[in-house]
């Protein structure tokens, strides 16, 4: 069964940090760009962050530049989120993804995830 499980996640008060974890079951993650999605109450799915395969390209979208890292550790099956600086508005469910070539070959599970909740 291919999956990927995300954890770490949690209650953090703003500026705070918390680091991700996205780990694939059922299928090995060297091949794949991965990203980190999130979706928050009320709103659609947006995507947050990508790495390559490799590691050597990262994106982020503008409103998490220079507050979140994301990297991969190939030989742990495992793709990290370092958010650094929380905002209550990066409260949401985050996810991850893998891609290849630009298309999604493995999706999120819409519902499972990991909440991140910033808030005072």
């Amino acid at each position: 069964q291919l999956q990927f499980v995300e954890s770490g996640g949690g209650l953090v008060q703003p500026g705070g940090s918390l680091r991700l974890s996205c780990a694939a079951s059922g299928f090995t993650l060297d091949s794949y760009a991965i990203g980190w999605l999130r979706q928050a109450p009320g709103k659609e799915h947006e995507g947050v962050s990508c790495i390559s395969s490799s590691g050597g390209s990262t994106y982020y979208r503008d409103s998490v530049k220079g507050r979140f890292t994301i990297s991969r550790d190939n030989a742990k099956n495992t793709v990290y989120l370092q958010m650094n600086s929380l905002k209550p508005e990066d409260t949401a469910v985050y996810y991850c993804a893998a891609f290849l070539g630009g298309v999604v070959v493995k999706g999120p599970t819409w519902g499972q995830g990991t909440q991140v909740t910033v808030s005072s």
